[in-house]
């Protein structure tokens, strides 16, 4: 079995409070694009991973794939295993979820490999101790995820969005960043209700050319390569650029695939790594039939 596991964007990210152990309460909305990991499943007697393509990752429990397929198979007691072989593609430590894309890709696709009969839901639950964007990342869509990523309300389908995303620098700490949030508190609002808007009726005219996103003003701070990103993004035509998640990933909105498409090129020559990808409703493809996985498995 093949799983394309897509990565996501926020398009924005407002903090609420914290809980007493230390989790952020969250207002965010996320889609997927279709930068995508590919997850290969072969039955076998036993668990092993085994990871190639152009970013390095652990092949043992650190790797959350692996530690996806385990919590599976511990909360189903299915006495097989399988073989993962992972090809990754999403950047690390990005604010791109492809951690969490990787682990919801192997919850989902085992489950029917192995025939568990596991619902949309009882996977969202097992995804949640795995990480926060795991439950998103297994349902997909334009969702609103309140709480620590727990709260999914999904959204009517949007249209397709071209964009740009970039890495301009190394991963970033979430930890580190949330830390010099609390610092420094709010600085930008977050137009959560305005860019939803315009999400779902397509104009780019009506798009905030910044949606918000409360950790993007400390992630520059960290590094001010990312604003010089966002920058060289509009400059070529995104009608809005901003970072995703705590970083360090920016991505650029175009007003039209032909205007990205003009963009591209330039983008890359200065961006090395720079990827042309679009929002999309699919978090998760199984051998190439596309699966929301809202609560249908």
């Amino acid at each position: 079995m093949i799983v394309e596991a897509r990565a996501k964007i926020n398009w924005t990210l407002e903090i609420l409070g914290q809980r007493p152990d230390g989790y952020h309460l969250l207002d965010m909305l996320m889609q997927p694009i279709t930068l995508a990991d590919r997850i290969l499943l072969t039955p076998a007697d036993s668990l092993s991973l085994e990871t190639e393509g152009p970013i390095p990752q652990p092949a043992g429990e650190d790797n959350l794939a692996l530690r996806a397929a385990l919590r599976l198979k511990e909360a189903t007691s299915y006495a097989g295993g399988a073989a993962i072989r992972l090809e990754k593609h999403i950047p690390t430590q990005a604010g791109l979820g492809g951690g969490s894309a990787d682990a919801a890709g192997v919850l989902a696709g085992l489950n029917r490999l192995w025939q568990t009969g596991l619902s949309g839901e009882q996977l969202e639950e097992i995804g949640l101790g795995l990480g926060a964007d795991v439950p998103f990342c297994i349902r997909g869509g334009l969702c609103r995820v309140r709480g620590i990523g727990e709260s999914l309300t999904a959204m009517p389908s949007a249209p397709a969005w071209p964009l740009i995303v970039l890495q301009p620098c190394g991963g970033l700490s979430t930890g580190e960043v949330f830390r010099a949030w609390h610092a420094r508190g709010r600085e930008q609002p977050v137009h959560t209700e305005e860019t939803l808007k315009a999400l779902l009726s397509g104009s780019p005219a009506a798009l905030p050319a910044h949606p918000g996103n409360d950790l993007e003003t400390v992630s520059f701070a960290l590094e001010p390569i990312l604003a010089e990103a966002c920058r060289a993004l509009r400059e070529t035509g995104a009608i809005c650029a901003q970072m995703s998640g705590s970083g360090s990933a920016v991505f650029g909105v175009y007003p039209d695939p032909s205007a990205r498409d003009r963009a591209c090129p330039v983008i890359q020559a200065a961006w090395p790594g720079a990827v042309c990808c679009d929002t999309c409703a699919e978090s998760l493809v199984l051998d190439s039939n596309p699966c929301a996985f809202s609560h249908e498995l």
